[in-house]
């Protein structure tokens, strides 16, 4: 399809963040496929979600946040979260009317004519005055390289390919990184692997008692300040600590959560830290995070010289038509609901200056 399709707004991405913004411009009176549209890469509804291990149970997930004007209700926490989410934002997508274009791979967004941006798709462009990106991060899983990473023999893999602890039986399994994707991989794997060996950069801080609202404003006023420094914004983990529950008591106790430093090198049958000692593995697993997926945005140099790009609330501050919904510190389920609707309300000013204008 060669014809430019135009619209108000274009939203990348069906995720929590896609979904919240679609319902807020609903709700301020913008229409489906006459005036916005939201495309997603994936076949289905679920987000990053519906990618999740099978061993991931609800019951395990750490502050899933419900979407606006909608609860989720009677979910079974025993079952996979992914099932859950999948089901909850395919009941929001048709409760809302959002008709979300699937799969839809957005390949570029660039600078248009007559002020207006052109996104270029899998399914063809489409003309915008303005941008709301919710691409997460789910697409870019991050695995640092280290020395003699290509040589060694046994299996490497990320949290994106890993499917649940039964794969791992009977084998020495490296777990590298810090974070709560790194701790549920330990605990999970421990009881079938013939040894588990934990690895991290820095020493991991374990949070006690409940993440209150003022710890989580303060989480987001640092992760805030890195975006507005042009920073790639920081964990959430970086910021906030692991939580203290009984599970990862238990795995304190049992040595399984046993951090060691960051190994020098990889040799092909495991790894080597600078003192000479030695760990035989035949499997690494990479739970090093991901970075936001945001290729498809570098045709309009959003990016500033620390790596980042720089945001105003979620306006991109180099370009006004983009803004960045899911990303820094809307880079959790609550945040990115707020996000959405502050994103919708500065659109509205856009729009209404625009016509203005006209």
């Amino acid at each position: 399809m060669n014809e430019m399709r135009e619209v108000d707004v274009v939203v990348v991405g069906a995720g929590q963040a896609g979904l919240s913004s679609a319902h807020h411009l609903r709700r301020a009176g913008f229409v489906p496929d006459r005036d916005f549209v939201v495309l997603d890469r994936s076949p289905g509804p679920g987000g990053a979600w519906r990618y999740r291990w099978p061993s991931l149970t609800f019951g395990k997930v750490h502050g899933m946040h419900t979407l606006p004007g909608m609860e989720l209700t009677g979910a079974d926490p025993a079952r996979p979260s992914s099932e859950v989410v999948q089901e909850y934002f395919a009941a929001y997508e048709q409760a809302f009317d959002l008709r979300v274009r699937r799969p839809t791979v957005v390949r570029s967004v660039r600078e248009g004519t007559a002020g207006r941006l052109r996104v270029e798709t899998s399914d063809g462009a489409w003309g915008t005055t303005a941008l709301i990106n919710a691409t997460g991060t789910w697409d870019r899983p991050f695995r640092p390289h280290y020395p003699g990473q290509e040589t060694f023999r046994g299996r490497q893999l990320h949290t994106a390919g890993y499917r649940g602890p039964e794969e791992f039986a009977g084998l020495r399994v490296v777990v590298v990184g810090g974070g709560a994707s790194g701790t549920q991989h330990l605990l999970e794997i421990a009881p079938f692997a013939a040894a588990t060996t934990w690895v991290t950069r820095r020493p991991p801080v374990f949070r006690e008692g409940p993440f209150d609202a003022e710890a989580g404003r303060a989480a987001v006023a640092l992760v805030e300040e890195r975006v507005r420094q042009g920073l790639p914004p920081r964990s959430v983990v970086s910021v906030t600590g692991l939580p203290l529950n009984d599970a990862v008591r238990q795995g304190l106790a049992d040595g399984i959560l046993d951090r060691q430093p960051m190994f020098d090198r990889i040799t092909p049958d495991g790894a080597v830290w600078r003192d000479g000692r030695h760990v035989a593995a035949d499997v690494i697993l990479w739970a090093t995070g991901f970075r936001a997926a945001l290729d498809h945005l570098t045709p309009l140099r959003l990016r500033e010289p620390g790596g980042g790009i720089r945001v105003e609330g979620t306006r991109a501050v180099a370009d006004p038509r983009v803004h960045l919904v899911g990303y820094g510190p809307s880079a959790s389920t609550v945040g990115a609901n707020r996000a959405g609707r502050a994103a919708v309300r500065d659109i509205r000013g856009l729009l209404s200056r625009d016509s203005a204008a006209a």
